[in-house]
């Protein structure tokens, strides 16, 4: 690879897509073509210096399109959100098998050097998660398969897709199974939101309202891991310049109940919250942690951003963005309703 390489970036329009095209060029990459299939004013960031395309990936001829010439291909494009997305959208996410199915055919079609696939935590076994003192996840534990319903056996299948493509046409693909990634320049409402954001907008806008109070999904106790947006884009250049064919976690092992995210949000924003907890909203599984013996071993390195450090940062884009889009809540409280360590 040269820096002048091309390289696609599937799902650019997107949080870690976003991240991942702005890290391509803080490298020096200066040959980066990025497609979303949202219309350009809707993606979470821009760059004047990518060559910036709206298509839809689930369909063949747009993938070939896309892989045109390209060296290196990164998908990370998927009809996906938070819990509550994927438990009541299964087929949706199921749809997203074709986006990575026309993305080899055309990778392969091209003479692509390398393919990265963004899988998820969500292709473990379920019977493995059911109590939140998890034991950190291995790599084998995604077999005997019993993945998150929908979005998990996409994923699940997804990977095997890359793994048959390797052996049987040479295609070089990686795979990491992505843990929960959360930062700024991502979705914070609207129903698409992960749990760190969703609990900063939460207690946003507790704050700003003067209504001290905070609803919670489920009872507080389910266990996870979350990984800060750096982590995550310096990881997939780790992964897809590795020797590691087989699917790798990529995620922090630091485990934190959903309670524990709210202390520390509430920490960060100065506030103490009455809680609420809805016991029939989705929840996901009771505990999941990412065992990272593995990346340890392969690459000498794991996520390593402290959550608080992390969910500093996040809290105080998304601050930002609330009070750009809700203006009236921002002058009511004014902006010292803000308080973000240093």
């Amino acid at each position: 690879m040269t820096k002048n390489d091309l390289i696609l970036v599937a799902g650019a329009g997107g949080f870690i897509g976003g991240h991942l095209v702005a890290d391509l060029l803080r490298r020096g990459h200066t040959n980066i073509r990025a497609v979303d299939v949202k219309p350009l004013d809707e993606w979470f960031q821009v760059f004047d210096r990518v060559e910036n395309v709206t298509a839809d990936l689930k369909e063949k001829d747009h993938c070939l399109n896309a892989c045109r010439e390209a060296a290196e291909v990164y998908n990370l494009a998927a009809d996906m959100g938070g819990m509550g997305f994927i438990e009541n959208n299964k087929a949706l996410c199921m749809l997203s098998v074709l986006i990575n199915t026309h993305l080899l055919m055309a990778a392969r079609e091209a003479g692509v050097k390398r393919y990265f696939y963004a899988s998820s935590a969500c292709v473990y076994n379920a019977e493995k998660q059911k109590d939140p003192r998890v034991v950190p996840l291995k790599e084998a534990d995604a077999y005997p398969a019993m993945p998150e319903d929908g979005y998990g056996w996409e994923k699940l299948f997804s990977e095997r897709m890359c793994r048959h493509f390797r052996e049987d046409f040479g295609l070089t693909t990686r795979v990491a199974r992505f843990h929960n990634v959360y930062g700024p320049h991502g979705t914070w409402e609207g129903g698409r939101e992960k749990a760190p954001a969703a609990i900063c907008r939460k207690v946003i806008q507790a704050k700003l309202s003067g209504r001290h109070e905070i609803d919670i999904w489920g009872d507080g106790n389910q266990t996870r891991s979350f990984m800060y947006i750096d982590d995550c884009v310096y990881g997939i250049d780790r992964i897809t310049h590795s020797d590691i064919e087989e699917p790798i976690n990529l995620g922090s092992s630091e485990l934190v109940t959903i309670n524990g995210l709210v202390d520390i949000v509430e920490d960060i924003a100065g506030v103490k919250l009455r809680r609420t907890y809805d016991l029939s909203a989705p929840k996901g599984v009771n505990g999941r942690n990412s065992d990272n013996s593995m990346i340890q071993a392969r690459l000498g390195w794991e996520p390593s951003t402290r959550l608080a450090d992390g969910l500093a940062k996040t809290y105080e884009w998304i601050y930002d963005e609330y009070v750009t889009k809700y203006p009236t809540a921002g002058r009511a409280r004014g902006k010292a309703a803000r308080r973000v360590p240093a």
